[in-house]
């Protein structure tokens, strides 16, 4: 059950699921896609007690701009009381993610769905 974008930028894209807002990452996230979407990331992530689910499904390239993005996603997100989940099935992305520890923090998720489902475990956790 999806409804219309909140809000839509060339690499962004923010709609509701179910009670949590989805910010879906597209396309080659880099430095320069960062700075169009670092916006629109504080302010989802800033709200006290904010469900978020961060998808990377539609990444085509994920730099350290990428990384960046979801550390402060995760950190403004838990400084506020709230939850965070990842939806990442894409190979290289999923290697990055590991390879920098920030899987163990924000463990990948192969839909929405199955994030939302181990919305009460210790996904997104400090």
């Amino acid at each position: 059950m999806r409804r219309e974008p909140v809000s839509l930028t060339r690499h962004l894209r923010v709609y509701a699921y179910r009670a949590y807002t989805v910010l879906e990452f597209r396309g080659e996230i880099d430095i320069i896609a960062a700075d169009e979407i670092l916006p629109l990331l504080d302010r989802v992530t800033g709200r006290p007690g904010a469900r978020v689910v961060l998808d990377l499904r539609p990444v085509e390239f994920f730099d350290c701009s990428g990384l960046r993005l979801l550390y402060r996603a995760r950190a403004r997100i838990l400084g506020h009381d709230g939850q965070v989940h990842l939806v990442c099935t894409h190979p290289l992305t999923l290697r990055v993610l590991r390879v920098t520890g920030l899987s163990r923090l924000l463990p990948p998720h192969a839909t929405t769905d199955a994030a939302l489902a181990g919305a009460g475990s210790a996904s997104g956790a400090r």
